[in-house]
């Protein structure tokens, strides 16, 4: 399949909407269509028909929903990330919680907007996303802040990975700890990269000091 043409500065903006609901996507064709620069070139009602068409039309910009019979937005931006690398999706959608919008992203979106966003945030959105950034609804990045804010790296450790972290704490070689816990060293090195990743640390000398400022040990 072949990507949809670089967005020049005369160019409109080919845009792509995808949602299930009929009055949804007459409200957006409605809107978008007498937008200066901007060029509504299908209306489809879910991920399935949204990959068939954006092969037809060749869309710089898909609006898509999250939520939808059959193949999802999360499944149909996989689909056109690999089959359209050049068409970038941004996911329209009523969600706004901390886990859909990071799947949304993890699929390939690279914007993400509320409906109830005002016209003048959806159209500038769209036209942030055709020049390559990547437009965030300001209720979704709350989301995402506050939950980054209150995220508890030590919750999202599995129980192995926290006795590795115990016994790094504790200043134990690799091959220490695969002695003491039974594993190979290299299981204990992919533990560790994986407590580096969730701590949001360099080595292990980090990790054994945020281990020991949390009372692990």
């Amino acid at each position: 399949m072949s990507g949809a043409a670089e967005v020049g500065a005369t160019d409109a903006i080919r845009v792509l909407i995808v949602d299930d609901h009929p009055l949804v996507r007459r409200g957006l064709t409605s809107l978008l269509t007498g937008v200066a620069g901007i060029d509504v070139v299908g209306a489809v009602s879910d991920g399935a028909e949204a990959i068939t068409s954006a092969e037809r039309t060749l869309p710089d910009i898909v609006l898509m929903d999250v939520s939808m019979p059959g193949m999802s937005g999360m499944e149909a931006a996989r689909e056109l990330r690999s089959r359209a690398p050049e068409t970038r999706v941004v996911m329209l959608t009523s969600f706004s919680q901390h886990d859909v919008v990071v799947e949304a992203f993890d699929s390939g979106a690279v914007g993400y907007l509320l409906k109830d966003s005002n016209p003048d945030e959806l159209i500038n959105g769209i036209r942030a996303a055709a020049r390559g950034d990547a437009p965030v609804s300001p209720r979704a990045a709350k989301e995402l802040i506050e939950e980054r804010t209150h995220r508890r790296p030590m919750d999202e450790l599995t129980q192995r990975e926290r006795d590795v972290l115990s016994l790094v704490a504790r200043g134990l070689t690799n091959k220490q700890i695969a002695w003491r816990l039974g594993i190979s060293e290299k299981t204990v090195k992919a533990h560790l990269g994986s407590v580096f990743d969730r701590l949001g640390v360099q080595d292990r000398t980090q990790a054994a000091l945020w281990a020991q400022k949390h009372g692990v040990t």
